[in-house]
Formats: C-alpha cells, sequence, structure tokens
C-alpha cells in the first residue's frame, strides 16, 4: 500500500474536528462536548482516509 500526502483541505477539517473535540472536554460546546470521542474519531478517520486513497 502506497500512502500519499492528504489534500489540504482534509488536513485542516481533520485539525479543527479534533480541536473541537479536545477543546469541548474543558469547555460546553452544545452538540459536540456529549459526542468528543465520535467527532475526534471522525477526525482520525478523515486524516487516515486521506493518506490512505489517492487524489482524497
Amino acid at each position: 500500500m502506497k500512502l500519499s500526502a492528504p489534500k489540504q483541505w482534509v488536513f485542516w477539517v481533520s485539525v479543527i474536528l479534533a480541536a473541537l473535540a479536545i477543546i469541548s472536554t474543558f469547555v460546553a460546546i452544545p452538540v459536540i462536548s456529549a459526542n468528543a470521542f465520535l467527532v475526534l474519531a471522525i477526525g482520525f478517520v478523515l486524516l487516515a482516509l486521506g493518506n490512505a486513497l489517492k487524489g482524497f
């Protein structure tokens, strides 16, 4: 399996999701605080797909 760098928008969306999930553990964000782990997992999966799939 050959990995490639993710597109810039995929990287930044995953960083924003991860940051929101981490911040929501300290500050109450209505939707994200209840699902912080899920938001963090979605960001990680998005970044992993960006590395594994060419052109994503």
